[in-house]
């Protein structure tokens, strides 16, 4: 078991999330340790960069063996998880911080979109 309440909460608070309050925290997730990546990829800390980079794109990995590919739409968001992974793999081998940066950018897009969505959802929109 976890002793620390902190664990314990968060623990939580993945069991009792939706499945749309999941997507929005691993998109968290991926931009957190993506700024992990940049920080580190600044200080030189190479194995810390690289040990964010991959969790990144496990992230993303999800999304993309997550998606159902019977709506159109998927398609279109394989297409951009697709690239994201290309570029992260770019990122990874030249420990470049910008490209970290763009990933980070589409990130954001798609999880400012997330929550657009989840309202919409939410008040019987969608």
């Amino acid at each position: 078991m976890v002793n620390n309440p902190y664990a314990q909460y968060n623990n939580s608070k993945i069991l009792t999330a939706s499945p749309a309050e999941l997507t929005l925290m691993l998109y968290d997730g991926a931009i957190k340790f993506g700024n992990i990546a940049v920080m580190a990829m600044n200080a030189n800390d190479i194995p810390k960069a690289h040990t964010n980079i991959v969790k990144v794109q496990r992230i993303i990995e999800e999304f993309r063996n997550t998606l159902d590919m019977k709506y159109p739409v998927a398609q279109d968001f394989d297409n951009v998880y697709v690239y994201l992974l290309q570029r992260l793999l770019e990122c990874n081998v030249k420990k470049d911080p910008e490209i970290m940066e763009e990933v980070i950018k589409h990130l954001r897009s798609m999880r400012e979109t997330w929550v657009e969505v989840m309202k919409k959802n939410k008040e019987g929109g969608v």
